[in-house]
C-alpha cells in the first residue's frame, strides 16, 4: 500500500515534469509535423502521450526490478503490449501511417493480452476485436482539452479498485500509476492546454483500460461480463457510435475529421471546455462504478441494461444538436478555437476524428 502511494506520487510528478520538458523541446526544435493544432491560441505539441508512457514504464520497471511491486505474467504482458501500441501512436504522430498497419499492430498486441486469459477461441477473438475498438475509441475521444485524460483517470481508478478487491495487487499498482501519470498530464492539458495527448497517449490509454478489464479477475457472482465491459468504456464507446451514426446520416466520410463528437455538441449547448471535461468525467465515474460492481458480481444482470440504455438515449439526444452547418466567418476579435485539443473549429473546417 505504501509503495503504491509512493509510486503514484512519483508517476504524477515525473509525468508533469516530462510533459513540460518535452513541450519546450518540441517548440525549440520547431517540428511542425502535427505538433500543434491550427487555430489554437497557443502551441500545444502532441507530447503528452510520450510523457505518460515514459513515466508509467519507468515507475513500473523500478518497482519490478526492486521487487517492491513485481509484475504478474498478465500485468507484464499488458504493459509490454501497451508500450508497443504507444510507440506505434508516437510514430504516427511524427509521420502518419495507414490505418491497416495500425490495426494490425493493435490486434497483435491485443492477442498477446488475450492469450494470457482463460477465454476460449471464439470469445478470445471477440475480446481482441473489442480491445482494438476501445483503443481507437479513446483516440477519437482526444478532441477537447482534458477530455481523454479525465476519462482515462476515472476509468483507471475504477479498475484499480476492482483489481484490489480481486486480490490482484500487481495490476492494481500499475493502474494506480497509470491514473497518476494521466493526472500529471492533465496539469498541462486542462484548458487552455499546453500539450495534448496525441495518438501515442490516447491509443495506449484505451489499450490499457480495455486490457486491464480483461486481466482483472471477475467476482464469483459476476453474470453480466459483456455489460460490465461496456459500462467500463461507455463514454468512449458512445462517442464513437455517435460519430459513426451522425456521419452516415449526413452522408459524410467516416475517416474524415469533424467537429461532431460529444465534446463539440456539448460546447454547442453552451458548456465551456472545462465544463465538458467535468461532465465527461462525471458520466465516466457513474458508468465505471456500475461496470466495476457488475464485474465484481455485486450487481446482478437485472441492472446490466441501463448503461446501454443511457448510451442510446445520449446518442439520440445529441444527434439533435446541429454540428454540420457551415461556420460563419468570425468578426474581429472573435477566436475560432472552441477550446479543445482537437476541437478547434479552424477556417478549413474541423479537426481529425
Amino acid at each position: 500500500m505504501l509503495y503504491g502511494a509512493a509510486a503514484a506520487a512519483t508517476a504524477l510528478l515525473l509525468t508533469a515534469a516530462l510533459a513540460a520538458a518535452l513541450r519546450t523541446l518540441a517548440l525549440r526544435t520547431a517540428r511542425p509535423a502535427r505538433a500543434a493544432r491550427a487555430g489554437r491560441a497557443r502551441p500545444a505539441p502532441r507530447v503528452g502521450g510520450a510523457a505518460v508512457a515514459l513515466a508509467t514504464g519507468a515507475v513500473a520497471a523500478v518497482g519490478a526490478a526492486t521487487g517492491l511491486a513485481p509484475l504478474g505474467p498478465g500485468t507484464g504482458t499488458l504493459l509490454l503490449a501497451a508500450g508497443a501500441v504507444a510507440l506505434l501512436g508516437l510514430l504516427h504522430d511524427l509521420r502518419p501511417m495507414g490505418a491497416r498497419a495500425r490495426v494490425i499492430v493493435q490486434a497483435g498486441a491485443a492477442t498477446l493480452v488475450v492469450h494470457g486469459t482463460p477465454l476460449g477461441l471464439v470469445t478470445g477473438a471477440l475480446a481482441v476485436l473489442w480491445i482494438v475498438f476501445v483503443t481507437n475509441a479513446f483516440q477519437l475521444l482526444d478532441n477537447s482539452d482534458g477530455a481523454a485524460g479525465t476519462v482515462g483517470v476515472v476509468t483507471a481508478l475504477g479498475l484499480c479498485g476492482a483489481a484490489g478487491a480481486a486480490g490482484d495487487a500487481s495490476t492494481a499498482v500499475v493502474l494506480a500509476v497509470v491514473a497518476a501519470s494521466l493526472t500529471g498530464f492533465l496539469m498541462h492539458n486542462w484548458h487552455p492546454a499546453r500539450v495534448v495527448l496525441g495518438d501515442g497517449g490516447a491509443l495506449a490509454t484505451g489499450f490499457l483500460v480495455a486490457g486491464a478489464a480483461l486481466v482483472v479477475p471477475a467476482g464469483p457472482g459476476a453474470s453480466a461480463a459483456p455489460a460490465a465491459l461496456f459500462a467500463l468504456t461507455a463514454v468512449a464507446t458512445t462517442d464513437t457510435v455517435l460519430v459513426v451514426v451522425s456521419r452516415r446520416r449526413a452522408g459524410r466520410a467516416l475517416l474524415r475529421g469533424g467537429s461532431d463528437h460529444i465534446a463539440h455538441r456539448l460546447r454547442r449547448l453552451g458548456l465551456t471546455a472545462r465544463g465538458v471535461a467535468v461532465v465527461l468525467g462525471a458520466a465516466t465515474a457513474l458508468a465505471t462504478a456500475t461496470g466495476v460492481l457488475l464485474h465484481r458480481g455485486v450487481l446482478g444482470a437485472a441492472v446490466a441494461w441501463w448503461p446501454v440504455a443511457a448510451a442510446a438515449v445520449a446518442v439520440v439526444l445529441l444527434l439533435r444538436v446541429p454540428v454540420y452547418a457551415r461556420a460563419r466567418r468570425p468578426g474581429p476579435g472573435v477566436a475560432w478555437d472552441l477550446g479543445g485539443s482537437g476541437g478547434a473549429m479552424g477556417r478549413k473546417g474541423a479537426e481529425r476524428c
